[in-house]
C-alpha cells in the first residue's frame, strides 16, 4: 500500500456504509440552504463554471488500526489493521467557490451538510448518508467537490461521479455519491452524523452511550505505522528494510523513530517523501536484525513535540476509533 507516494485508485481502501449507488455521469447535485435559492450542478457544469483545483491529501478511516484496540478489549466496527488509509491527488472545484456562487453566507456559526445517494442503517435507523462540517472548514481552499483521483475519473466505489474531499478530517466527512449540499444553522441530523463517529471515554459502552455527549470526530490526530515487514512475517537475519507511513495533516512531522527491541532503544528513520500539507510521509529504516523473535516499534513526533501514546489501552473506546498508539510488529528472524 506504500509502494508509491500516490495510492492507485484500484488499491485505495474502500469504506462504504451501504450499497454502492449507480448514478449517471450527468447526475446533478443540489446546493441550497438558509435564504438561498436552490441551484443544480453537474460535473460538466462545475468544470465550466469554476476554476479547477488539485489537492494532494490523505483520506483515513477513523477506525484505522482498530485491531490494536481490539487486542485490549472487543470493539464494534470493521477490524482494520493499518490499511484504512491512502494518499491521492484529488481534482475538482473549491467548495468555497460554489458556496460564493449561490450566495451562501460566510458565518462561522453555520454548518455545511452533505447528502450522499447511499442508504445506510445506523442502530436500525435507515436513511441516506449525511454528514456536516463547520462553515469555517468548508471555506478552506483545499476542501473540494472532486470528480477525479490521481488524474483518473472516480470509480463507483470511490464516489463517482462526484464526492467531497475534506483534507485533514476523518474519511467519513468526505461524502461519496454526492446529491446535495445544504447550508444549515445546526449540524446534520442524519444518523451517521448524530449517532456514529463520535469518541467516548473507556467507561462508556454501546449499552450506556448517549450520542449527544460524544466528541464528533473531525480533525484526525498524529499517527504512524509500520507497513513492511508485516506482523508474523519470517525474515532472513541481517539487514532488513523497515518501512511505513506517518501523517500529521496540517502540522509538520519532525521525526520518526523505530525500535527493533521492543522500545528499549530507538533509531531515527529517513523520510522518503517531501512535505505536503495534507499528504502522508513515507519513511524508511535499514536495520540489522539478529535471529529470533524480534519486536519492532514505530512512533512519530510532530512539530509541536507531540508524540504518539505508548499503549493502546490508554485510548480504548467501545467503537474502536482513533488508535494512535506506538505501532508494534512482531517478526521471526531465521
Amino acid at each position: 500500500m506504500i509502494e508509491r507516494f500516490l495510492t492507485p485508485q484500484a488499491l485505495f481502501y474502500v469504506r462504504s456504509h451501504g450499497p454502492v449507488p449507480d448514478l449517471p455521469a450527468n447526475h446533478r447535485i443540489e446546493v441550497s440552504g438558509r435564504g438561498m435559492a436552490s441551484r443544480f450542478f453537474s460535473v460538466q457544469e462545475l468544470k465550466s463554471t469554476f476554476a479547477t483545483r488539485t489537492v494532494t491529501a490523505v483520506l483515513q478511516c477513523a477506525g484505522n488500526r482498530r485491531t490494536d484496540l481490539q487486542q485490549v478489549a472487543n470493539t464494534s466496527g470493521d477490524p482494520w489493521d493499518v490499511g484504512a488509509i491512502g494518499n491521492a491527488e484529488w481534482t475538482g472545484v473549491r467548495l468555497a467557490d460554489v458556496l460564493d456562487a449561490v450566495g451562501a453566507p460566510d458565518a462561522s456559526e453555520l454548518f455545511v451538510a452533505f447528502t450522499g445517494a447511499d442508504e445506510v442503517d445506523v442502530e436500525g435507523e435507515e436513511a441516506l448518508f449525511g454528514v456536516s462540517i463547520a462553515m469555517s472548514k468548508a471555506r478552506e481552499p483545499d476542501v473540494l467537490l472532486a470528480w477525479a483521483m490521481n488524474g483518473e475519473p472516480l470509480t463507483p466505489e470511490h464516489g463517482a461521479p462526484l464526492r467531497m474531499v475534506v483534507p485533514g478530517y476523518a474519511g467519513v466527512r468526505s461524502a461519496k455519491w454526492l446529491t446535495r449540499i445544504e447550508v444549515r444553522e445546526t449540524p446534520s441530523e442524519a444518523p451517521i452524523q448524530a449517532h456514529d463517529y463520535k469518541l467516548f471515554p473507556a467507561a462508556v459502552t454501546s449499552d450506556t452511550v448517549d450520542w449527544s455527549q460524544g466528541l464528533t470526530i473531525n480533525a484526525m490526530p498524529l499517527n504512524a505505522a509500520i507497513c513492511s515487514p508485516g506482523a508474523g512475517e519470517s525474515l532472513a537475519a541481517g539487514e532488513v528494510r523497515i518501512e511505513g507511513y506517518a501523517i500529521a495533516y496540517d502540522r509538520r512531522i519532525s521525526r520518526i523513530e523505530v525500535s527493533v527491541n521492543g522500545g528499549r532503544d530507538w533509531q531515527q528513520a529517513t523520510f522518503a517523501d517531501p512535505e505536503t500539507r495534507w499528504g502522508w510521509r513515507r519513511w524508511i529504516l535499514d536495520a540489522t536484525l539478529a535471529k529470533g523473535r524480534q519486536h519492532l516499534v514505530a512512533r512519530a513526533f510532530d512539530e509541536t513535540g507531540q508524540g504518539q501514546p505508548e499503549r493502546p489501552d490508554t485510548m480504548w473506546n467501545f467503537a474502536g476509533y482513533l488508535c494512535t498508539a506506538w505501532h508494534h510488529v512482531h517478526v521471526l528472524v531465521e
